[in-house]
């Protein structure tokens, strides 16, 4: 088999696979991207909220070694 053919029939095995595929309603897909994007959220307010804690924890330290 030369490279042509080698593409050919990958190919056409990648189009008998992608037939297989279950697809998600859209429905599912649009809760699964809100969930997505509310626990990004989420920890991005909490990781947001222990920096500020801890830098400001660093910042009272500093202050308090400074004198």
């Amino acid at each position: 088999m030369n490279i042509f053919q080698k593409l050919i029939l990958y190919l056409r095995q990648v189009r008998v696979e992608s037939k297989k595929i279950n697809w998600p309603s859209r429905e599912k897909t649009m809760r699964y991207s809100l969930v997505v994007i509310a626990i990004a959220t989420a920890v991005a307010i909490f990781l947001g909220g222990l920096d500020f804690i801890f830098s400001s924890g660093v910042q009272g330290l500093a202050k308090l070694f400074a004198k």
